[in-house]
């Protein structure tokens, strides 16, 4: 067995395992300091609460953020003393291997995010029970939820708000940049049939993506899809964009473990603290608020644009090798 198998055996073996409060903290700081085996333990702990221990997501991404940044998130802890032992199917591992390996995965918006629902896909039953009994310890998950599946937006309302407006915003994108008003069909999924609370979470975080693309200030970039993965993540636990961080934190670690690592590091962990420190946008009810401009609706439901520590572009300018 050569030392790149080998390097792969012990990085699922971590990712299965986890580990604890000193060692995330160290990790990521170690990172920062050109530790290359470092990037990978960081990579394996994302993975370890995408795919295996979903109660200790907030935990470690808050320790991340620690080590990264220098202090906590101003939020309340979402702890969970007890984690029962995980594991992930015989498929999974090399199903990560395959995205990993893949030179052209990530390339195209489209297929990513296939490739990374196939990915999540492959979990069990059970694990999907945990993530569900986790979701509802997030700030106003169960609130939302209450009010049962949202209706769908209606394109007439946003098509009567006045430019510079929410739903003035969310109309140029539908009519001049070819966006969906909503993300994904919620029917063709069948999220409906998820268990309570994620049948409404993955509804309601589909229609409301590019919303708050657009409040929150994350542009459609790249770069900045990625970091408001981190902050839906950050506001409700969000399963499939837990996923696909530690995907790309995986591929990161194994093909550009310094340079790309803490570019994500960067990217990510701003976002995260942003979306911890941004109260829930979950249940806003921005039908009623679609004619608002937006630094009036900003300040009603209480957010500040996302501070992006590089140009949004960054990954379409190194990708067409611009300087």
């Amino acid at each position: 067995m050569d030392g790149h198998e080998l390097d792969r055996k012990r990085f699922e073996r971590e990712a299965v395992e986890g580990s604890g409060f000193d060692t995330v903290v160290e990790d990521v700081a170690a990172v920062r300091a050109g530790d290359v085996p470092a990037a990978a333990r960081v990579a394996a702990t994302a993975i370890h609460v995408a795919a295996v221990a979903p109660e200790r997501l907030c935990e470690d991404w808050d320790r991340m953020c620690l080590g990264w940044r220098g202090h906590l998130p101003r939020a309340e802890a979402i702890v969970v003393e007890d984690v029962a032992p995980g594991s992930v199917p015989d498929d999974f591992f090399p199903a990560l291997w395959a995205l990993v390996d893949d030179p052209d995965a990530g390339t195209e918006a489209g297929d990513i995010t296939v490739r990374t629902a196939a990915l999540a896909g492959l979990l069990e039953p059970p694990f999907w029970e945990r993530v569900a009994s986790m979701t509802h310890r997030y700030p106003g998950v169960d609130d939302a939820a209450a009010h049962g599946l949202p209706d769908r937006f209606r394109f007439d309302d946003i098509a009567a708000c006045p430019p510079g407006s929410l739903g003035g915003r969310l109309h140029s994108l539908v009519v001049d940049e070819g966006f969906d008003l909503e993300v994904l069909d919620r029917d063709d999924l069948g999220l409906s049939d998820l268990q309570p609370p994620l049948d409404y979470v993955n509804t309601r975080m589909l229609q409301c993506h590019d919303v708050w693309h657009e409040v929150a200030g994350y542009e459609t970039t790249g770069l900045h899809e990625i970091a408001i993965s981190a902050f839906q993540m950050a506001q409700f636990g969000h399963q499939y964009s837990s996923m696909f961080l530690s995907m790309v934190m995986t591929k990161a670690a194994f093909t550009q473990p310094i340079e790309g690592t803490v570019l994500l590091l960067d990217t990510v962990l701003a976002a995260w603290q942003h979306g911890r420190e941004t109260p829930p946008l979950l249940g806003v009810e921005w039908e009623e608020i679609w004619d608002k401009p937006m630094d009036e609706l900003r300040e009603i439901v209480g957010i500040a644009p996302y501070d992006s520590p590089y140009d949004p572009s960054l990954l379409e300018i190194l990708r067409n090798g611009v300087a």
